[in-house]
């Protein structure tokens, strides 16, 4: 991990924002590519807020790059770009909770703060044998408060990469290498034998069913596309001409929604798409496109024009850009 071991609190900081919610394997690519483009927090904040959404494309949970540029600005105009060195500073800033607050904290600053993951948590759990569930608020307190208490007067940093590390490579979820363990004679589960038992997790979320129709209207070589700015998934991400039901349609529908009226203007049908899924957290997306060729550009509230060539500028949500990548770039 190209992050590991650097003291630089930038550097930490946006390692830490890409990897909520995305896996290390993903989120290094994104990294890298950050740090070609914004090599300083400076240079993240004066840059145009559109192609740090380009950057952000497909890692998904857009708040977090929302609150990636508001806290870059807030460092870069308002302190200096100095970064806080104290817990509650670190707290202060958009999209720091206190697991970012204490990693940057602890790598950067050697503030005896300690960091807990999922890997943390998975470790203590099954080393002190506790069965309750870690996605609780109540019980991530917990683990902070025992984690805290083990940090001890060492070096935090050294401490908190440690058992981060034995979490993601010994004491991992599926097949623990419980032989390979350095604190196996003190672990409750694997006396026991419930390494596979903990940690315990709340019983999972409804998920959420979504029907999303994309009309492509395009009119010569432009596109008819707006800015989403509704709270809710993709904010601030484009798309196309979208029609949402509660169910999903049948062929028929899917016909009469191909003839949309599009103002008198005279349209031919290019291609209607196979079903595309999506899965996000709680929701899963079920999406067809259908393209249509008009005359000529007609006009549609919060929506505008776009040359097709200029696609490629744009942050799209991962299921349009796919999609995209395909039929149009």
């Amino acid at each position: 991990m190209p992050w590991k071991g650097i003291k630089d609190p930038y550097k930490i900081w946006l390692s830490e924002i890409i990897l909520q919610q995305t896996r290390v394997e993903q989120g290094t690519a994104y990294y890298e590519r950050f740090i070609a483009s914004f090599p300083t927090i400076e240079e993240l904040a004066a840059a145009d807020e559109t192609l740090i959404f380009k950057h952000w494309e497909g890692l998904g949970y857009y708040s977090r790059c929302r609150n990636l540029i508001k806290t870059a600005k807030y460092i870069s105009y308002d302190l200096g770009g100095q970064f806080p060195q104290t817990k509650e500073g670190l707290l202060s800033l958009k999209g720091v909770g206190s697991y970012t607050a204490a990693a940057i904290g602890s790598f950067a600053f050697g503030l005896p703060l300690a960091v807990v993951d999922g890997n943390v948590m998975r470790v203590l759990s099954r080393l002190l044998g506790i069965d309750e569930p870690i996605d609780k608020l109540a019980v991530k307190k917990k683990f902070e408060q025992l984690a805290t208490e083990m940090l001890g007067d060492n070096d935090p940093a050294i401490f908190n990469q440690a058992i981060m590390d034995l979490g993601a490579t010994v004491c991992k979820p599926k097949k623990p290498l419980c032989a390979e363990c350095p604190l196996q004679k003190n672990c409750v589960a694997l006396k026991l034998g419930k390494q596979e038992h903990w940690p315990v997790k709340s019983q999972k979320i409804r998920q959420r069913h979504r029907y999303m129709y994309y009309l492509i209207l395009q009119a010569d070589n432009s596109l008819l596309i707006r800015q989403r700015k509704a709270k809710d998934i993709w904010q601030d991400l484009h798309e196309f001409v979208l029609l949402e039901k509660d169910e999903p349609v049948d062929e028929k529908e899917l016909k009469e929604l191909s003839n949309w009226d599009v103002k008198a203007a005279k349209q031919k049908l290019i291609n209607i798409s196979e079903l595309h899924q999506h899965q996000l957290t709680h929701q899963k997306i079920h999406c067809r496109f259908i393209h249509i060729q008009i005359e000529k550009k007609i006009a549609l509230k919060d929506y505008h024009w776009i040359e097709k060539n200029d696609l490629m500028n744009l942050a799209f949500p991962r299921l349009i850009s796919r999609y995209l990548d395909l039929h149009f770039l």
